[in-house]
């Protein structure tokens, strides 16, 4: 009875190392995906060029009208395979979410479609200080 338990307690720990082991290996996968296809920029950087880019929110519609960096347009990353077509390939591209999940799997998505000038807010939208709008409803 005690040996029943040892192993079953045994195999339990085995697979959560296996998916632990697992996610950080995602992880990683994710991290190097991601600069090998974009350029993580802190807030001043993203301010700096946004004038002359492409800025996309990548968060969903009520998130986007609770408020929204001043200038950006609205892709829930939902539909974003659907309408990334709507984006030019010959300016850059500002990226941002939340964090910056969302803008890793969009950065990769990009990519594979040809885009080269991809940029991602480092911080994300919820450390953001600079100039922002509301919807008014």
């Amino acid at each position: 009875m005690i040996l029943g338990a040892i192993s079953g307690l045994t195999i339990v720990n085995i697979v959560l190392l296996i998916l632990i082991a697992a996610y950080f290996v995602w992880s990683l996968y994710n991290y190097i995906r991601r600069r090998q296809v974009s350029t993580m920029l802190e807030e001043e950087d993203f301010q700096a060029g946004m004038r002359k880019a492409q800025v996309i929110d990548l968060r969903e519609k009520k998130d986007f009208d609770a408020g929204h960096i001043l200038g950006a347009r609205n892709m829930p990353f939902t539909n974003f395979k659907a309408r990334m077509s709507d984006l030019r390939d010959d300016m850059p591209i500002y990226l941002y979410d939340q964090t910056h999940s969302l803008s890793t799997r969009a950065v990769v998505l990009l990519a594979k479609q040809g885009y080269k000038d991809l940029y991602i807010l480092k911080p994300g939208y919820a450390k953001w200080e600079g100039k922002t709008k509301k919807a008014k409803y």
